[in-house]
């Protein structure tokens, strides 16, 4: 887990040096276009076998995977990637709280006290102005919320479809998505929505290298984040996780990003105290 999470810190030092270059709607795009051909290959070699019977919920989780992801690469593009990925790393919080809502899991002392923790760590990090979030902080709350959510459908669908189906649903999406909204784009001029629609730039030279690298480093994150909860307790790995942020604030430094002032380290230790508390549940 800890190696996978330098490689989620590294695709995301990558997704960032492109980001400068190319909107991050295509930047998602990329992500997972080489993800879908490579589990669509599998389906191929070896067809699915499941029951099925969920499609909306199927679409709805990767409708929410989707937008997660595009929230939290549009802020890897506009503030430190240390920030970006401790937003992203708050949805294991909303996931205890939306697994009690919709799925009648009990939250105890222990949720709720990992919830108040993380809410005030999520304040810190985005140090509202008179009481209003700026965009990147709404953004980055929903990378959390909509990661969660995403998390919540894929423990009722798992009941139901083969893990590829699942998978390819946020990848399927993830992928058709971006394509959709990047053509709709000469049609949509608002400037608040840039996030959603943006021109298709034709990357050259080193943007290619770094597409490259970013399908690589987020492919060899996600097999050895599966090793990693395969081989112990998924609490354990959970709480191992959160090295994430701190090995994204290291590259991060590395590649321009400020040093994190002591509010939004205080963020950064409150959101990981509740993340592990949640973790440690399990």
């Amino acid at each position: 887990m800890l190696f996978a999470s330098l490689m989620f810190a590294l695709m995301g030092a990558f997704a960032k040096m492109l980001s400068s270059h190319l909107p991050s709607i295509e930047v998602v795009f990329f992500r997972n276009v080489f993800g879908f051909f490579l589990v669509a290959a599998t389906i191929l070699k070896k067809p699915m076998t499941h029951t099925g019977g969920k499609p909306f919920l199927l679409l709805f989780r990767g409708l929410m995977g989707f937008l997660a992801l595009l929230a939290f690469f549009y802020n890897i593009g506009h503030i430190p990637l240390g920030d970006a990925m401790t937003y992203s790393k708050t949805s294991p919080i909303f996931t205890a709280l939306f697994a009690w809502i919709f799925l009648k899991e009990a939250l105890g002392v222990r949720g709720w006290l990992a919830l108040a923790i993380g809410f005030i760590g999520i304040v810190l990090i985005a140090k509202p102005t008179g009481m209003m979030l700026d965009k990147t902080a709404w953004l980055g709350i929903f990378s959390g919320v909509g990661a969660a959510l995403a998390y919540t459908a894929v423990r009722e669908l798992r009941q139901y479809y083969d893990t590829r189906a699942i998978v390819l649903s946020f990848m399927g999406v993830g992928t058709v998505g971006p394509l959709v909204l990047m053509a709709l784009s000469p049609y949509v001029a608002t400037e608040e929505l840039d996030m959603l629609f943006a021109s298709f730039v034709m990357p050259s030279g080193v943007e290619w290298g770094y597409i490259i690298m970013l399908g690589l480093f987020a492919t060899l994150a996600q097999i050895y984040m599966t090793k990693a909860y395969a081989a112990t307790q998924a609490g354990i790995v959970g709480a191992v996780s959160y090295s994430n942020i701190l090995f994204s604030i290291m590259v991060g430094l590395l590649i321009g990003d400020p040093f994190p002032d002591p509010i939004t380290w205080g963020g950064i230790a409150l959101i990981v105290t509740a993340g592990i508390i949640v973790a440690r549940k399990k």
